[in-house]
């Protein structure tokens, strides 16, 4: 019998206005359903199944990749519907509420239907709603007032979208609920939107480390919430794929792990580089073997995927040493000579400097020149992953050791580095908790992966921060005792605006940038390089080779010398604005501050626009959320 009939029927209200997303045959079929799970609509049990405080912690525990990026996302959005009597909530893949945030008078109205954390809201339990439904549905389900099963439910309007992971694994839903008589379709849209934007970022942390490639039938989408994602490993097998990506390609769940990219794309691994490399920064026109044209941009090319893909058979030359990195500078030529009375011992060295001055450089530089080059060089941001996922990353865990973990294990980063060099960034930003782990590995030459059993490991540790650490200390927010275990050399590496070889370092970087197009690199015009000396570079080497960058692409074939017109606009205003004079003095500790204030900047200077920010910074979308998060002066 039709649902809507039976509500009648039931004499129930008459609120089930069908919205966008509620579909009369979804609503129909779970109502079947409800019927052979042997529910009744007039039932109000007093015994559904519901999680402790103890047993919640402990579920979300082994969901913790899913939590940590659901929060965020659900305190923006609940941010735009404050206010409008309604609650939202995240659940797991089997029902059950972990976390909520919503409108006071709401929450204690739903409180009475147990719609709240540790409550299951499983179809089978609950009848029809929005959460159940679409989990099994598996797509976005609007459930309102009388198309719920149980009476008692039959106030609220309900809009959910289920969360998948990128091997296309049921993860959870995302839900709106709110009084039935204050449903505004827009709502199903925001709970969709929601779902898109937690399914990308557990995309994003998930392959920090792997190629990915970026596409849309439409060049406008690329770099939006609508573009299609897929990760690949180095023979191009794809490891994973946004919701958007699995839908554009008509992806299946098996897919995952067994076909190349090549088998949806028609072109082979080495061809796409060698297109992107031609391309020069624009979008790839690319005929895949069902639909139409789609555009494409590469993400994060690791140099050995690249290698790889180009060469396979070529030897790695080493160039990036500590005698290339002296250009004529003082302070640099300093800083070198310490770092090669340290080379060949088991010295850990602090590694010190702004964003962008070249911290990852130098920390390749000492693996290169020291006996220990011939091993692998394992460099982990700490900033860029999220508390949640940093213990597994870096230690590593058994196979099966936790909700969602490989079947095989995961070596971690730590065990990755034996036998060469550990560099860790933003080490400042790592958890306290992870500290004490990583200190008790420096202190026993072991590692402990999740759920296994202790392994020796040997690496040279380097650490590189713009934190500063007294301070951190004083707010109990890093281990004074992992301090002095990574401070066994601390090397200080100066801003660009103090360093004396500007011309040198111009010259190294236009050399490189047009190294496969070019016999003989461009010279800068007088009036540029003076631009340049006056510039404080508050993204220092990072936001230089940028500009060059930039710049090369613009340049004609027959032109050999750069001047401001082949700069961005952007680049321009920024070298031509009236520079405040620099402080007489700077104090010591404040690189922090000066960190928060460039990033501030550059967020204002963008228009709020997170992405070009970035950009501008020369750091990653994720590491410019974190850090903003972490201040709260850019997000206010």
């Amino acid at each position: 019998m039709d649902p809507f009939r039976i509500a009648s029927a039931n004499h129930r209200p008459a609120f089930a206005i069908p919205g966008p997303g509620s579909d009369p045959g979804d609503i129909s079929r779970s109502w079947q359903r409800c019927r052979m799970a042997g529910l009744t609509p007039e039932q109000n049990r007093l015994d559904y199944p519901h999680l402790s405080s103890t047993e919640r912690r402990m579920v979300s525990d082994h969901r913790t990749i899913l939590t940590a990026q659901a929060r965020p996302v659900m305190n923006y959005v609940y941010g735009q519907i404050k206010n409008s009597g309604c609650v939202m909530l995240l659940s797991d893949e089997t029902g059950y509420l972990l976390e909520s945030t919503g409108d006071a008078d709401f929450c204690t109205r739903a409180a009475k239907v147990a719609l709240a954390p540790g409550a299951c809201w499983a179809e089978d339990q609950r009848g029809t709603n929005a959460i159940g439904t679409a989990l099994i549905e598996g797509k976005p389900i609007v459930v309102n007032g009388a198309e719920h099963y149980l009476r008692h439910n039959t106030f609220m309007a309900c809009a959910a979208a289920p969360l998948t992971a990128p091997d296309g694994k049921l993860l959870g839903a995302i839900d709106i609920s709110c009084d039935a008589r204050r449903y505004h379709p827009h709502t199903f849209g925001l709970v969709r939107a929601a779902a898109q934007m937690i399914e990308n970022q557990i995309f994003e942390i998930s392959f920090v480390n792997h190629t990915k490639l970026r596409f849309h039938a439409s060049a406008d989408c690329l770099g939006s919430m609508m573009e299609g994602a897929l990760a690949i490993d180095d023979d191009g097998i794809i490891l994973g794929a946004n919701h958007a990506g699995f839908a554009l390609l008509g992806l299946k769940r098996e897919d995952i792990s067994t076909q190349k990219f090549s088998r949806y794309f028609g072109i082979t691994l080495r061809d796409l580089f060698d297109l992107d490399r031609r391309a020069q920064g624009r979008p790839l026109a690319v005929q895949p073997h069902r639909g139409s044209n789609l555009y494409v941009s590469i993400d994060q090319v690791r140099a050995p995927l690249i290698r790889r893909a180009l060469a396979p058979a070529a030897a790695t030359v080493k160039t990036d040493t500590l005698t290339v990195l002296d250009t004529g500078d003082e302070g640099v030529r300093k800083a070198i000579g310490r770092l090669r009375r340290v080379l060949g011992h088991k010295v850990p060295v602090l590694l010190q400097g702004e964003t962008g001055v070249g911290k990852e450089y130098f920390a390749r530089a000492i693996h290169d020149s020291g006996p220990r080059s011939a091993g692998p060089f394992v460099a982990v941001n700490c900033a860029a992953l999220p508390e949640t996922l940093i213990e597994a990353e870096l230690f590593g865990h058994a196979p099966g050791a936790f909700t969602g973990a490989r079947r095989d294990g995961a070596q971690g980063r730590i065990r990755e580095a034996h036998g060469g060099t550990l560099f860790l960034d933003e080490i400042g930003d790592m958890p306290v908790s992870m500290q004490t782990r990583l200190l008790r590995v420096l202190e026993e030459g072991v590692v402990t992966p999740i759920g296994g059993k202790p392994v020796p490991v040997d690496f040279l540790l380097i650490s590189a921060s713009l934190a500063d650490f007294p301070a951190l200390i004083a707010n109990k927010s890093f281990r004074e005792d992992l301090y002095y275990r990574l401070n066994g050399l601390v090397v200080s590496l100066p801003p660009l605006r103090e360093r004396t070889d500007l011309p040198a370092l111009v010259h190294r970087i236009l050399a490189r940038e047009t190294q496969a197009t070019r016999e003989t690199p461009p010279a800068l015009a007088p009036e540029l390089m003076q631009a340049f000396a006056a510039y404080h570079w508050p993204g220092n080497l990072r936001q230089l080779s940028g500009m060059l960058r930039t710049a090369c692409l613009m340049l004609e074939e027959e032109e050999t010398e750069l001047h401001l017109h082949h700069l961005s606009e952007e680049a321009v205003r920024d070298l031509t604005a009236v520079q405040p004079a620099p402080p007489a003095e700077r104090p010591a500790g404040t690189l922090r501050a000066q960190s928060d204030a460039m990033i501030a900047a550059a967020v204002a200077e963008a228009r709020g626009n997170i992405a070009a920010a970035a950009r501008a910074l020369g750091i990653s979308r994720n590491t410019l959320y974190r850090r903003m998060t972490a201040t709260r002066g850019p997000l206010n």
